[in-house]
């Protein structure tokens, strides 16, 4: 096989997340012409190292692609391929816009609040607790204080109730002070900010779109900056799926601004162009990805080869341990 003029890199997932390997490109004939077993910088530069006729290189922004490229062919250009770079530019508009997430909720009016509904059932119980029956760390506080009240009722001290119960005299104390569990719930998990908060209307968005699968959904907004947990996003979605919502207007999420920002302005329906205008005037902070969609198209054109659409579409699906 005669040795490509452009070759372009990336890699391959055996097994996404645990192995990748690197498949090496012709891009002027958009086919692949070699498999390697990993993305090691060596095994690359060795690839290249026995075909001095390569004369470009299109990557992406891997260190070990960059440092496999310069060993084993200095004579090559290095270039970043179109694919890559509006790959990267839509992860950074959508990251911009979800910092701003609260002036998108501003856009929406209020609804009105909902007179009272005689028939409506209470959201907690006829104890007034916060907490309606189903919550676990409510019902297991409940469950707790009956047995302690119950043993000390029957004549057994506190001591006793400590022991049979396998609690800390401290809970147990806690729990014979309280007349009802309800006390116990004051200012402990009430109001309390969550980590979070700052994307449940990324996931509203996802929801209503009928994106309900917990997993896909915790994936979606780790890159854009959650640190916390798929259990409080699973318990999240539980809680929307057994507490039906009423149906209210919903602001645009950050992937569909971001998607208007990038898209040619001439590509946008008129609802979308207003929509665009009202989230700039209202946040003038999604204008800064917008000054880097003509300079990036004007790039793009200028490239000597771009990614073939075959290698785009066989990119994994969840995020690789580095920015591409």
């Amino acid at each position: 096989m005669p040795t490509p003029r452009v070759v372009g890199v990336d890699e391959y997932a055996t097994r996404k997340g645990r192995h990748y390997g690197t498949v090496l490109v012709d891009v002027e004939t958009r086919r692949p012409v070699d498999l390697l077993p990993d993305r090691e910088a060596s095994s690359l530069a060795a690839w290249l190292a026995d075909r001095p006729g390569v004369e470009v290189v299109c990557r992406d922004r891997a260190p070990f692609f960059a440092e496999g490229a310069s060993a084993g062919a200095p004579q090559a250009v290095q270039v970043a391929d179109r694919w890559h770079l509006w790959h990267n530019l839509s992860e950074a508009a959508e990251r911009s816009v979800a910092q701003h997430r609260r002036c998108l909720r501003a856009l929406v009016p209020t609804a009105p609040e909902p007179g009272p509904d005689l028939g409506a059932v209470p959201a907690a119980d006829s104890s007034g607790s916060p907490w309606p029956r189903g919550h676990r760390f409510a019902d297991r506080t409940r469950a707790r204080h009956a047995a302690v009240h119950a043993l000390l009722k029957a004549g057994h001290s506190r001591r006793s109730v400590q022991r049979q119960l396998r609690m800390t005299y401290r809970a147990v104390k806690q729990l014979a002070d309280t007349a009802t569990p309800e006390e116990l719930f004051t200012g402990q998990w009430q109001n309390r900010p969550s980590v979070l908060d700052d994307y449940k209307p990324h996931l509203d968005d996802r929801w209503n779109e009928g994106r309900t699968n917990a997993w896909k959904l915790w994936e979606e907004i780790v890159p854009l900056g959650y640190r916390g947990s798929y259990q409080r996003v699973r318990a999240y979605l539980h809680d929307k799926r057994t507490s039906p919502q009423p149906v209210t207007a919903r602001p645009p999420s950050p992937r569909t601004v971001a998607g208007w920002i990038l898209r040619r302005p001439e590509t946008l329906t008129e609802t979308e162009q207003l929509q665009l205008k009202a989230v700039r005037a209202h946040c003038p902070e999604p204008r800064r990805p917008h000054r880097a969609r003509p300079l990036l198209r004007d790039h793009a054109h200028r490239a000597p080869g771009r990614a073939p659409a075959r290698l785009a579409r066989r990119r994994p699906a969840g995020r690789s341990p580095h920015k591409g």
